[in-house]
């Protein structure tokens, strides 16, 4: 499995579903800011992966495979 930069981009964005969910529903003050914080994180993120994966041609299986899921998720 070839780990690059766009894979890893991929990966943190699973790692922030847990963070975002917990950030959403605990009582804190502007807790719904930092949860759209984390979420722009996650869009940015998103959009970086792709860009960065087809300008530095590294484009692999995973990627292919893991990014759509992580979408939906």
């Amino acid at each position: 499995m070839h780990i690059n930069i766009p894979n890893t981009l991929t990966l943190m964005r699973i790692g922030l579903i847990p963070v975002l969910v917990l950030v959403f529903y605990l009582p804190f003050e502007n807790h719904l800011m930092v949860a759209a914080a984390i979420f722009a994180l996650a869009a940015v993120t998103d959009w970086l992966d792709g860009y960065l994966a087809r300008k530095r041609k590294e484009e692999t299986s995973l990627g292919r495979i893991l990014d759509p899921v992580v979408d939906k998720v």
